[in-house]
């Protein structure tokens, strides 16, 4: 693709323009506003986000910058089977919402992996479930950060090591200066402006085919929009079932038990605002997501009797959106250039709030243990948060430079989030809903998930593979096709080497497609076999059937938690089973975030919800005491949790 000087000179005037501009307004607040004085100020962004900026930033993190490029490839070039994972996010958001943040947001804990320290007293535990989230998130983000370079080189000729550079040392200065709100704004300045470029590419779209309803009508005759398949074969790459399964799962792994959503969960004020929020946030992302696919839909319709890729005009799938913005708005000089600032700082958004969050995890769940950094003040923590986050940024931009050389790392990395999303689902359903679960019966669960999960990803790499794409055509190919500007590239070093197909946020949206298994094939390969869709529901069986087996088999008078920890549906259920009543210790380390400030000497009167609760409508069964420590039972009711004003964290001496 050719651009001539001009035109290249105005992309990359608007280009620079666009990201100076959606990364200074993010900051503005930290010279000219409210300032980050304590660590919950940094980490739950001062408690002054808006309900619709955390909407649609929660939206831009489910479906991220990779999205924008994939699903209109992925529609181009397979159909519609992937837009079926809808139906797994949409029900994935009830269930968020009324099983996962009514546990957490009574707690107070700052990361989300405090929880499984405090509902099993193991750090073993805490450290295996925040130890899978940070090495997928790291590996994920080398990704997602690689994502824009590969078009920005291709389209506009920005060297792709000057983007991943640019990209890291950006995400390190909104580490050091901004902190969660900043993210959150990035997030909705990206999330803007990915619908109004949405919106630009389906109407030049419906003006070139003639008519908004062509849009539909050709993809749908050349069998693009292929709805409600149900094949009943577990090793078809997607059908209905593995769309809607493997998405649920792993929508509720993402959703519910990463610290990246949870932490914008707790940063705001009432239970009754995040319920708000997420149930409000569906046909947000129902309208986002379809957004991208009618993209796809509308650019088909335009190229569906010339295809670039096979005519040479591109070289790999996921530039056919790039090139049709090159191609149909060169009228437009400015145009490309916001598009491809669009990615760049799509790819920053995600960067920057994700390394918040590892860096929020490393420090409480591994670095605030040791004895070098007990005893340190408010700030001097927040100060070693942001040291930890600029380390990851530097980390991540390393990652993001093996892609380009190492093409084990990328499919592994890619595979590596279906693989991990069941163990780490599995263990949080395994605290909030098995009351007899315990440290052994969790930790044999996650490893035994991990290994068994591990093994079928990577066993899969031996398993024969095809690209399987439908059908194309150049029939109708002729000199106007394209604009003038247009002509074939000659392939460069880079994208004759690199071994990724940038196709979306999700691991699954890779170029190979897993053909369905001989009926002669046998084990271990009818296994390896197995759709990479039901990769998350496979560990979080193993997770919950195992953990749940190994707890039944070490439990122990020790095993005793606070009610507060667990759901109060598995409460309720737990008391229709025969058997010794268990019991529940009330643990006064566990109070949420209005007991104490964090800036002052003063205490709240304010009762926590669940003790208002227990005062005026519980009964208490039985009350002993046993060294020191009140042992209750209750009759559980369903709290209604009011969202503590300020910050107290908790961090529990227990180990094992």
């Amino acid at each position: 693709m050719a651009r001539n000087f001009m035109d290249l000179i105005w992309d990359y005037a608007v280009f620079i323009i666009f990201i100076i501009f959606s990364t200074l307004f993010p900051l503005w607040g930290r010279f000219f506003g409210k300032k980050e004085k304590t660590k919950a100020d940094y980490v739950f962004g001062l408690g002054t986000i808006s309900m619709g900026a955390m909407m649609l930033s929660i939206a831009r993190g489910t479906l991220g910058v990779r999205s924008f490029l994939g699903y209109p490839s992925e529609l181009f070039y397979r159909g519609s089977a992937m837009w079926e994972t809808l139906y797994g996010m949409v029900t994935a958001y009830p269930v968020v919402c009324f099983i996962f943040i009514p546990v957490y947001f009574n707690l107070g804990v700052t990361s989300v992996y405090q929880y499984l320290d405090l509902r099993f007293n193991s750090r073993l535990v805490r450290c295996l479930a925040s130890g899978t989230y940070i090495v997928r998130s790291l590996l994920n983000l080398g990704v997602t950060v690689y994502t824009p370079t590969v078009a920005m080189n291709t389209v506009i000729g920005v060297p792709y090591w000057a983007s991943l550079i640019g990209i890291s040392a950006i995400s390190i200065g909104f580490n050091l200066l901004g902190g969660l709100k900043a993210a959150i704004t990035a997030d909705v300045i990206q999330g803007v402006t990915m619908i109004l470029i949405s919106l630009g590419i389906i109407i030049q779209a419906m003006v070139s085919v003639g008519g908004f309803e062509k849009i539909f009508t050709v993809p749908a005759e050349d069998g693009r929009l292929n709805f409600f398949n149900f094949t009943g074969d577990s090793t078809v790459r997607v059908d209905t079932t593995s769309a809607w399964l493997g998405q649920l799962f792993m929508s509720l792994s993402i959703f519910g038990c990463q610290q990246n959503f949870v932490q914008r969960y707790l940063s705001m004020s009432t239970f009754k605002e995040v319920r708000r929020t997420l149930m409000s946030n569906i046909p947000v992302v129902i309208v986002l997501f379809c957004l991208a696919w009618i993209v796809g839909m509308g650019v088909y319709a335009v190229y569906a009797v010339c295809d670039p890729m096979k005519a040479g005009y591109i070289n790999k799938m996921d530039e056919i959106l790039p090139f049709f913005v090159e191609d149909k708005f060169a009228y437009l000089p400015g145009v490309l250039g916001i598009f491809m600032a669009s990615l760049f700082n799509g790819a920053l958004s995600l960067n920057v709030s994700n390394i918040n969050s590892l860096a929020t995890v490393t420090w409480e769940d591994f670095l605030s243990h040791l004895p070098r950094f007990k005893g340190i003040n408010d700030k001097q923590q927040l100060n070693v948060i942001k040291f930890i986050g600029s380390i990851y940024g530097v980390v991540v931009m390393g990652v993001g430079f093996s892609v380009g050389l190492l093409s084990g790392v990328i499919e592994s990395s890619m595979l590596m989030t279906s693989a991990t999303s069941g163990p780490l689902l599995g263990v949080f359903l395994l605290a909030m809903l098995v009351p007899i679960a315990n440290w052994k019966g969790a930790a044999c669960g996650m490893i035994v998930s991990h290994i068994i999960t591990l093994w079928i990803t990577f066993g899969s790499l031996t398993v024969s593979k095809e690209i399987v794409l439908l059908p194309t055509t150049i029939d109708g190919c002729t000199n106007d096709t394209f604009s003038s500007g247009i002509t074939k590239p000659t392939k460069s070093w880079l994208l004759a080497n690199t071994p990724l197909e940038v196709e979306s946020e999700f691991p699954y949206f890779d170029t190979t497609t897993q053909t369905p298994a001989p009926a002669t094939i046998g084990f271990p390969e009818n296994i390896y076999s197995v759709s990479y869709m039901y990769y998350s529901l496979i560990g979080t069986f193993l997770t919950l059937v195992v953990g749940t087996l190994v707890s039944v088999l070490t439990s122990h008078a020790d095993d005793a938690y606070d009610r507060k920890l667990l759901h109060p549906i598995a409460y309720h259920c737990s008391k229709m089973f025969p058997g010794k009543e268990r019991r529940y210790i009330t643990n006064p380390d566990i109070r949420p975030k209005d007991v104490e400030s964090p800036d002052s000497n003063s205490i709240s009167t304010k009762k926590s919800p669940l003790e208002e609760l227990e005062r005026d409508n519980l009964g208490f069964d039985t009350v002993s005491e046993q060294s020191g420590v009140t042992v209750v039972s209750v009759d559980p009711i369903p709290p209604k949790l009011d969202r503590p004003e300020v910050y107290r964290k908790h961090d529990t001496e227990a180990d094992h």
